[in-house]
């Protein structure tokens, strides 16, 4: 199981971790990347290596 987290502070909303997410963690919420499905996650990190703001975070359980 993995958890993945975003830091909207990061954030520049550039949509990279939602646009690229194999399994669609991501939605993007008044401008911002927000983990929806966080669950869903299957640890593959490709949102980590798009995310040019380091606003992405993954962390396996």
């Amino acid at each position: 199981m993995y958890l993945v987290a975003v830091d909207v502070a990061k954030c520049e909303g550039c949509e990279e971790c939602a646009n690229n997410c194999p399994v669609s963690v991501f939605d993007m919420v008044d401008g911002k990347a927000s983990a929806a499905r966080a669950g869903d996650c299957e640890g593959c990190q490709t949102c980590t290596s798009v995310c040019s703001s380091g606003a992405v975070t993954l962390t396996e359980m």
